[in-house]
């Protein structure tokens, strides 16, 4: 991808990075058409939390970690934007989970998923990661879904016990409950049915949750399951983050 010019101090630098990311990824065919809407939306909820990773989110982020870490067959579900955003990260995790990734888009073409896989290969070379990248050729369905959507890997999601989808859709979601696994997503929108829906939702942005949970396992910090996690409760500490931000301005 090509470099990046912006001032590191400049207050919206993330915002710009990560806009940069997907304009570049957008470029090399790895994104939908309303990849980029879908960003927009997203960042919008990220002015309302104040664009950082609150206490909630940080105790969901934890049990999520402890999830995956406790789980048989963990698996973590790679879309275009997760890939562009946060693709680095969350291979290194899945390497110290000892986890597959799983390709899985809704958009689905044949150039999208070569380009995805192009990327995460360039990714795994370059920095010696030892994981295993499923989804370019799904064998199996999750049931309840139709059309591309429902197309996955029986040895990645259909076979998961634990499954970490970002920027996940409420239909999806609802069927992977559905099939008996713990759901952990990441989602900007506390109010939308994907939120609502898994079973430990994590109200933030992705790349910052990959980091944090990479910073706990290379500093070895590694949590434990909270036997009374309430994501109910973890969702109206976001809704409420949101409402005071608004009546303090």
């Amino acid at each position: 991808m090509s470099s990046f010019s912006a001032d590191p101090s400049h207050p919206r630098y993330q915002s710009l990075l990560s806009r940069h990311r997907l304009e570049q990824a957008a470029k090399q065919g790895m994104l939908a058409d309303s990849a980029l809407i879908a960003h927009g939306r997203g960042e919008a909820y990220d002015y309302l939390i104040g664009e950082k990773t609150s206490p909630n989110a940080l105790e969901a982020t934890k049990n999520a970690l402890a999830h995956l870490m406790a789980g048989k067959n963990p698996v973590i579900s790679l879309n275009g934007n997760t890939t562009a955003l946060a693709g680095y990260e969350l291979m290194k995790i899945a390497e110290y989970l000892q986890c597959p990734i799983e390709v899985n888009i809704f958009y689905r073409t044949e150039q999208r998923i070569n380009a995805l896989f192009g990327y995460l290969d360039e990714i795994k070379q370059e920095h010696d990661i030892n994981v295993n990248i499923l989804g370019k050729n799904p064998d199996t369905k999750i049931p309840g879904l139709k059309g591309p959507r429902a197309k996955c890997c029986d040895e990645g999601i259909y076979s998961s016990d634990v499954i970490l989808v970002p920027l996940e859709d409420g239909d999806r979601c609802e069927a992977l409950v559905a099939m008996g696994k713990t759901v952990i997503v990441v989602d900007l929108n506390p109010l939308s049915r994907s939120a609502k829906m898994a079973s430990i939702t994590i109200v933030d942005e992705i790349s910052r949750v990959a980091k944090s949970m990479l910073n706990l396992i290379e500093t070895n910090d590694l949590p434990v399951i909270e036997i009374e996690f309430n994501n109910n409760k973890n969702l109206q500490a976001s809704v409420n983050i949101i409402a005071g931000n608004y009546r303090s301005v």
